[in-house]
């Protein structure tokens, strides 16, 4: 039997390794819609109306082409949680069919959140929020790590890595991610700012690009560090007061607990024997 779920190259494990043809039960079989439940696992939380009105009017010419991945619920008799195909099922929902086919399999709960996370990745279906969540949830709930995740995803592990990384941005940022107002290489850039928000709702209402956001930040983090760098005035007081008595250019760099450093710079010999013996007479 051919597997209507083959994956495509370079894809991690893909729905076919997935699957396994020993897995399945039934193969393009029917069952009524009402008795299919979502996965509560489903990685994607975002569906976009657009397209979920395309395929319906698809689904209404030429019906469902690719069947439903169910298995049999464990909560509810009679009834199949969704493992994949989440979009097709709210499409024919729409679209007043009442029943759909589907390929029927058994998987645990892991299985179950692989097989949703393969379709979506390989579909590129979900948002960066919707990626990274799962990648987490994998690591939190089903005990994978970094590496095994880049190795189950088909993906680099600096890319898993820093699909996480987005899940440190403020919530107000995670919402425009998802919803699609910023990119995730914008997204990128923002990580670790401190006023991440504040570059983001420039990005927005200047419709900023990558690279001008780059270059925004950049010009920003100079910004910070001249400020930083400004000296309090009494410093700069006492600084010019010793240059003028000793002859000498004087550095005094003082930190926030008053512990620090007093450069005198000198030139020539002569000027280095008059430091000194002004320190040993005096101390």
């Amino acid at each position: 039997m051919i597997n209507p779920f083959k994956s495509k190259k370079g894809l991690g494990r893909g729905l076919s390794s997935l699957i396994g043809d020993g897995d399945i039960k039934t193969s393009n079989d029917k069952i009524s819609i009402s008795s299919i439940i979502p996965n509560k696992n489903q990685p994607r939380k975002i569906f976009e109306k657009n397209a979920l009105e395309e395929l319906k009017n698809s689904i209404k010419e030429r019906g469902i082409i690719q069947p439903l991945i169910v298995r049999k619920s464990v909560d509810q008799n009679d009834k199949f949680e969704l493992i994949a195909g989440e979009r097709r099922w709210q499409a024919a929902q729409s679209a007043g069919l009442h029943e759909v086919p589907v390929v029927i399999i058994e998987a645990d709960n892991l299985k179950s959140l692989e097989f949703a996370i393969i379709e979506n990745v390989q579909r590129k279906d979900l948002n960066a929020i919707e990626e990274a969540e799962s990648y987490k949830n994998l690591i939190e709930n089903f005990g994978y790590d970094q590496e095994k995740v880049s190795k189950f995803i088909g993906k680099s592990r600096s890319h898993v890595s820093n699909s996480l990384r987005l899940l440190t941005l403020p919530d107000k940022i995670i919402d425009m991610i998802k919803n699609e107002k910023i990119s995730q290489g914008h997204a990128k850039i923002l990580i670790g700012l401190n006023n991440a928000l504040l570059v983001a709702e420039k990005i927005i209402n200047k419709k900023l690009s990558v690279r001008q956001t780059e270059n925004l930040v950049r010009l920003l983090k100079r910004g910070s560090k001249k400020i930083k760098n400004i000296k309090d005035p009494n410093i700069i007081a006492t600084e010019n007061e010793l240059i003028n008595k000793i002859g000498m250019k004087v550095i005094l760099d003082n930190t926030k607990n008053n512990s620090g450093s007093l450069i005198f710079e000198y030139k020539g010999l002569d000027q280095l024997d008059r430091l000194i013996n002004v320190i040993k007479n005096y101390y």
